[in-house]
């Protein structure tokens, strides 16, 4: 498992106008490769799930890898219009899991977005479509773990998912309006400040619940 406990990070954001998948799969392989600076040999597994216009990410690490990784994205959202990913929102940060859902870090494409029966996302709690992506994630990591275990080529399957694994882009966009999920820079000042604030603050108690259920 390594050397630190490990954490486990669940971000969504919309795509910056103009941006292309290479250049967001580029940014996060960079901050990655920043991280292992100062924790040589932890390794970072997860998945990068990239649409035409919005991005899942799960991160799994050791909590200085997870830190750093949501500082610079609060950095990058206060770039402004121009920065690379807009709306950013850390929806879960699970605590000392048990083990890693995927054996190494993928990049996987969508060729087009998943859609689900208008409306359907708008009548459902925060909570609940924020588990929804969870289930969704946990089937993709089994997926992948099960690509690993039979030998094949897991980077070569990785983009041939079947379409009812990926997260619908209306669960993606609602999740990046919603108020209850905060952003990079509301994490660094409420998570990581030295006064953090009771699991019960009205905005933070969505993420705090579904961290539970992440983490198992």
């Amino acid at each position: 498992q390594g050397r630190f406990p490990l954490r486990r990070l669940l971000v969504v954001a919309r795509l910056g106008e103009g941006a292309a998948a290479e250049e967001v799969a580029g940014y996060h392989r960079g901050l990655f490769e920043k991280a292992l600076e100062y924790h040589s040999g932890e390794q970072v597994s997860g998945l990068l799930l990239l649409c035409s216009s919005y991005i899942c990410h799960v991160v799994e690490s050791c909590s200085s890898t997870i830190h750093l990784i949501i500082r610079d994205l609060a950095s990058l959202q206060n770039q402004g219009p121009n920065a690379l990913l807009q709306e950013i929102k850390v929806l879960t940060v699970a605590h000392n899991i048990p083990t890693r859902l995927f054996p190494d870090w993928y990049v996987a494409m969508a060729t087009s977005p998943v859609t689900r029966p208008q409306g359907s996302t708008q009548s459902e709690s925060t909570a609940e479509v924020v588990a929804e992506c969870l289930t969704l994630l946990l089937k993709l990591a089994a997926c992948i773990q099960s690509l690993e275990d039979e030998g094949e080529d897991t980077n070569e399957n990785i983009h041939s998912f079947e379409p009812e694994l990926l997260i619908p882009a209306e669960m993606i966009n609602y999740l990046c309006d919603a108020e209850e999920c905060v952003s990079p820079e509301d994490f660094v000042r409420l998570y990581l400040s030295s006064s953090q604030p009771t699991l019960d603050s009205g905005m933070l108690h969505t993420v705090w619940e579904i961290n539970i259920k992440f983490s198992n």
